[in-house]
Parts: C-alpha cells; structure tokens; sequence
C-alpha cells in the first residue's frame, strides 16, 4: 500500500480522538467550562451534527479542487478548530471548536476515501478504506485511553494540544508524501446529481445507517449492561472495554482484505453475527462467559463491516468525495438513531435488555435491506468502471 493511505489513517486517527475524548473527560469540562454534563454531552452532540450536515456541504464546495490542496486545507481548518478548544475559557468556544473540527472531519473523510481509490484503484478500494478507518478503531483503543489519562494526570487541555500536534504532523507527511494528483474530473454539477440519483447508492447508504444504528443501539448501553446484569466488577469493564477495541482492529484488517471479493458476503455475515450477539445477550448476558464472548464478536462484527460499506457505496456511486462524505454523514446519523432510540428503550422502563432487542431488529432490517440493490452490480468487484472522481 502508498504512504499515503498510512498517512490518512493517522489522520483520522487525530481525528476521531478528537472527537471520542470528549466523552473521557466530561467532569473536567463541566467544571472548567461551568457549565453541567448535560452541557458537556451536546457538544458531543453538536460535533456530531457538524459531521452529518456541515461535512457534505463543505465537500461540495471542495468538487473541483486538486486531492492534496482539499486534504491541506481540511486539516489546516480542523486545526484551527483544535486550538480554539485548546484555548477556551468559556462554553461558546467549546462549542464553537466542536462545530468546526466535526464540519472539517467529515468533509475529510470524503476527500481521503476518494484519493484512496485513485491511489490504489477500485479492485483494492476495500482493503485501502479499511487501512484509512484503522485510524477510527485505534482512536477508540489507543487516543481515548490516552487523552482520559493526560485528562486525569494534568487536565484536559494538554490532551487537546497533543492532539493539534498530531494534526500537526500528518499535515507535514500529507504535504510530503501526496501526490499532486490531476483535477477533479467530474466538475458540473450534473455529475455529481446523477451519482447521487443511483437507487444502488441509497440502498447502500440504508443497509450502512442500520448497521451502524444497531451496533450504537448495543455498544452506548453496553457498560451498565456488563455491570447489572452480567454482574462484572467496575475494574472488569475497562478490561472488557479493551478487548472490545482489539477485536474491532483485527476485523477491520480482515474484512478489509476479503471485502474487495466478497462484499455481499462479508455484509451478509456480519449482519447475521450481529443479529445473533445482540438475540444472544439480550436472552443470556446474565451468563459471563457468553457476555464476553458477545463483547468480542460485537467487536469483531460490528464496526468492522465499515470497509465491506465502503466498497458497496463506492461500486454503487462511484468514489468521489460527495458520495463518500453522504456516506459519513448517515454513518453518523446511524450511529445518533441507535443511541437516542436505545435511551428511549431505557426511559420507557424496560430495561437494560431492551436496547439488545433494538439493535437484533436493527439488524434484521439491515439484512433485509442488502437485498434492495441485487439486480445492480454494485455488489460485484469487477463491475463496470467507475469513475472515482465524481
């Protein structure tokens, strides 16, 4: 693989643990920031709805420049985000530095998706997006361990600065190592609709947005879950936690090498172990070992499936960076359904199985939906030609 498809990875690596620290140090922000958790947690909320409604439109406006300028200057913006939450003295500035990091994040996620197919071509995009969204698993198991432990030992703004810094140095490497790449191809806005208007395209974007919602719908309530009804220590849910993150890098590397051959299968699998866990813990999370069995294959099955998605979006629609930031932006609405619809699961009294219940329907009708597109080609590795700059 180039260089450069390590070098994105450590971009969104910087980047999602930007995103995920947030949630580690929560007390420390309220208190710096006076302002109550409730607050705290909408700006989780704030940087996620940047992703899902500033993102596209920021890639829009990024159509028709070069690969290396967009990905420069995202990061560049991303950047400025980073030192405006490095420096706040007030809730507004917090708030302001989550809505720029997440608008420039998503917009990124695009654009790096994109130059990744150029770079490695479509018979090995799968495997190229699955080494690029490693940077996502790391941030989970390595970046938000590691900013909620600067966040313990000196505070939270040296975990903000670290993160600046590594911003930082993948702007050094991605002006180094890039190429220049040719102009966009597709400029008018006629070829960006007509990619858009593929119902393969949609089709891809519901199975991804329900994968992601069932396993949001599990994961955001899986610690009380491990603690009340599987009846873990609190010291065991870390560990637990631990594993979870190892299991989803191994099957990210996995499904990242088959999912270039075997799309529809390895989505057809995934969404039948998903179903599976979450049925099984929903009926036996009482029992330890089959939880942290369950722990593992949500791991491995879960999160993982992003580079079989990625592969079915991009055979659908191309791998221009609208699609692919679209397709970041249901991701995250996905994952916004899942944890809202499992809290209300919660709020209705029904206990702490009732979000495992959710996302086994979740999966089913994720299944359900992989079927939509069998008449295209989207699922097929050497399907016709697309052209990835749309």
């Amino acid at each position: 693989m180039p260089a450069a498809i390590y070098l994105l990875s450590l971009c969104i690596f910087a980047m999602a643990t930007s995103e995920f620290m947030v949630a580690g140090m929560m007390p420390s922000l309220a208190a710096a920031l006076h302002a109550s958790l409730a607050d705290v947690g909408n700006l989780v909320s704030a940087f996620a709805a940047s992703v899902v409604v500033g993102g596209p439109l920021l890639t829009w406006r990024l159509r028709a420049v070069r690969r290396k300028p967009a990905l420069l200057g995202l990061l560049a913006v991303f950047l400025i985000g980073q030192l405006i939450g490095a420096t706040a003295d007030g809730y507004p500035q917090m708030l302001a530095s989550r809505i720029v990091c997440g608008v420039a994040q998503s917009a990124f996620f695009g654009v790096a998706l994109a130059l990744a197919g150029e770079l490695v071509g479509m018979d090995r995009i799968a495997r190229a997006a699955g080494l690029v969204l490693n940077g996502l698993m790391l941030a989970s198991v390595a970046g938000l361990p590691m900013a909620t432990l600067l966040d313990q030992y000196w505070g939270w703004r040296p975990a903000f600065w670290l993160v600046a810094a590594l911003v930082g140095l993948a702007m050094l490497g991605i002006a180094a190592r890039v190429p220049a790449g040719e102009p966009p191809a597709c400029q008018q806005a006629g070829g960006e609709w007509r990619a858009l208007a593929r119902p393969a395209l949609w089709a891809a974007y519901l199975s991804s947005g329900l994968i992601i919602g069932a396993v949001f719908a599990a994961f955001t309530y899986l610690a009380p879950l491990l603690l009340r009804v599987s009846g873990f220590s609190p010291a065991m849910v870390p560990l637990l936690f631990g594993v979870y993150g190892a299991a989803t890098v191994l099957g990210n590397l996995v499904t990242g090498r088959l999912a270039d051959r075997h799309t529809r299968r390895v989505l057809q699998g995934g969404v039948l172990t998903l179903f599976a866990v979450m049925l099984a813990l929903a009926l036996g999370a009482q029992w330890q070992a089959l939880a942290v069995a369950g722990v593992c294959l949500l791991g491995l099955a879960g999160l993982p499936m992003n580079p079989a998605m990625v592969a079915r979006v991009v055979r659908a629609g191309g791998a221009g960076p609208m699609v692919n930031s679209l397709h970041m932006a249901v991701v995250n609405l996905g994952l916004m359904f899942g944890a809202w619809a499992g809290g209300l699961c919660l709020d209705a009294g029904w206990g702490l199985r009732a979000p495992l219940w959710l996302g086994a329907g979740l999966a089913l009708l994720a299944w359900l939906s992989l079927g939509l597109d069998r008449r295209g080609d989207s699922w097929q590795a050497k399907a016709r030609p697309v052209d990835v700059s749309v």
